[in-house]
C-alpha cells in the first residue's frame, strides 16, 4: 500500500473565517474574523489529529505569527499531532537553530518536522535584518542545513563558511528522532538545495503533469547527490458531498473577492523574487473566469492570497481521484487546508480520508479502538419476575 500522509494547516496569518483571508508574500494580510488565538488553533489541531492527519503547517514571515513560539503552546493542548514549523534559515544561527529543534522535539515526544522556508521576497527580509539577495540567501540556506546535520550529530562542529562561521561547536540537546526536514522552491537554486540536504521536497499545486515534471526534475537532482527524496503538495481542499455542494462554496468564496482586492493584491504579488509564486499567478490569470485549471483543480484562491493558490474541488470521490493523479506523479504527502479551517477539516476528514482508506490509500495513524459492549453490573442472571393479574 502506498503510504500516504496527510497533514493540515494552521491559520496563523491573519486568522481565519468564510471567506478567503489574503495576503502574504509580501502582500498586507487580511484580518479573518477568527482570531489566531490558542484557544481557536488548538481546536484546529485537536480536530486535525483526531481526524487522522498527521502534522499541522505553520507559516512564517511579518504577515503571521512566530512559528515557533505558536506551536510549542499549541503541544501543550494537543496530544499526537506533529508539528511543521517554518522557519527561515540565516535569521536565527545555525547552533541556536538546532538547540531550539532539539528541546522542541524532546520536550513535545517526538512531534517537530521543519519546513525550510529561504525567502523570496527581498523588502521582506531586509525587515529581518538581512540584505542578501535570492542567490545568495539559498547558498546560506544549504550551508546552513549541512551545519544542521552535523550539529545534530553530536560531534564537535569547526566551520569557517561563507555565511557561518563556528568554532568547537557541540549541541547537547539532540533531537530524537531527527526531524524530517521539509522545503519548497522553483528555481533552478531551489532545486539544487533540495537534491542536497532536504527529506521531503514540497510543491504548490499546479496541475499533476506540471507537478509530474518537476518530481522528475528533483529526483534526477537528488539521485546525482546519492539521495532519494519524497514528495509533497501544498494545496486547498473543498470537499463536499456532491460535486455540486463543492463548486457552490468554490463560487460563494470567489463572490466575496472585489476586482479592487484582486488588482492590489495581484500588483503586490508581481513584486514577488518567487519563482513558484510567478507560477501561481499565471495559473489564475488575475481574473475570476477560466479558474478551473485541471478537472477539479480550482485556481480562484491564488487572487488574493500569496503562496499556495489552488483548491482540489469535487465531491469526496473526485477528490480522492484527483489525489491519486498526484500520487500517480509522485507525490506521498499533502499539506491542506480551507476556509474556515476548522470546518473543512471535518469535510475533508469525515468524507476524503475514509474514501482514500477504502481504496487502500491511506490508514488513520492512530486508529481509535472500539471498545467492547459493556458488561451489566454484576453480570449476574437477572432473577425472573412473577407477573401479578
Amino acid at each position: 500500500m502506498t503510504e500516504l500522509k496527510f497533514h493540515w494547516f494552521l491559520p496563523t496569518n491573519g486568522g481565519d473565517g468564510r471567506q478567503i483571508v489574503g495576503g502574504g508574500h509580501g502582500t498586507p494580510a487580511d484580518v479573518g474574523a477568527r482570531a489566531a488565538s490558542v484557544a481557536y488553533l488548538g481546536q484546529i489541531a485537536r480536530s486535525a489529529e483526531q481526524l487522522g492527519f498527521e502534522a499541522a503547517l505553520t507559516p512564517t514571515g511579518a504577515w503571521c505569527e512566530d512559528a515557533w513560539i505558536t506551536t510549542a503552546m499549541l503541544s501543550s493542548v494537543s496530544a499526537r499531532l506533529k508539528f511543521l514549523v517554518a522557519f527561515r534559515p540565516g535569521l536565527t544561527s545555525p547552533y541556536l537553530a538546532a538547540q531550539m529543534a532539539g528541546t522542541f522535539q524532546n520536550l513535545s515526544g517526538g512531534r517537530l518536522l521543519l519546513n525550510v522556508v529561504t525567502g523570496g521576497e527581498s523588502h521582506e527580509q531586509r525587515m529581518y535584518g538581512d540584505f542578501l539577495d535570492k542567490d545568495a540567501r539559498y547558498q546560506r540556506t544549504g550551508e546552513f542545513l549541512e551545519i544542521i546535520r552535523a550539529l545534530w550529530s553530536g560531534k564537535p562542529v569547526d566551520v569557517e563558511g561563507t555565511h557561518f562561521q563556528l568554532a568547537d561547536a557541540v549541541l547537547t540537546q539532540i533531537p530524537d528522532p531527527l526531524p524530517r526536514v521539509y522545503f519548497g522552491g522553483s528555481s533552478p537554486a531551489a532545486l539544487d538545495v533540495a537534491a542536497r540536504h532536504v527529506d521531503v521536497y514540497l510543491t504548490w499545486g499546479e496541475p499533476p503533469a506540471a507537478v509530474a515534471e518537476k518530481v522528475r526534475r528533483v529526483r534526477e537532482l537528488a539521485e546525482r547527490q546519492g539521495r532519494t527524496l519524497a514528495f509533497g503538495l501544498r494545496v486547498h481542499t473543498i470537499a463536499r458531498d456532491t460535486a455540486e455542494e463543492a463548486w457552490a462554496e468554490a463560487d460563494r468564496l470567489l463572490s466575496g473577492i472585489s476586482e479592487d482586492q484582486i488588482r492590489q493584491v495581484q500588483a503586490g504579488l508581481r513584486r514577488s523574487e518567487s519563482e513558484g509564486q510567478r507560477r501561481m499567478l499565471a495559473l489564475n490569470g488575475g481574473t475570476k473566469d477560466g479558474l478551473e485549471i485541471h478537472p477539479n483543480l480550482w485556481a480562484g484562491v491564488g487572487l488574493v492570497r500569496g503562496g499556495a493558490g489552488t483548491a482540489l474541488v469535487g465531491d469526496h470521490q473526485q477528490v480522492a481521484d484527483l489525489i491519486e493523479q498526484y500520487v500517480e506523479a509522485g507525490i506521498s504527502e499533502f499539506v491542506l487546508s480551507g476556509y474556515p479551517h476548522l470546518e473543512e477539516a471535518y469535510r475533508f476528514g469525515e468524507g476524503v480520508l475514509p474514501e482514500l482508506s477504502r481504496r487502500g490509500l491511506w490508514q488513520h495513524p492512530a486508529p481509535v479502538r472500539q471498545a467492547a459492549p459493556a458488561v451489566p453490573f454484576g453480570a449476574a442472571p437477572l432473577a425472573e419476575k412473577s407477573v401479578t393479574r
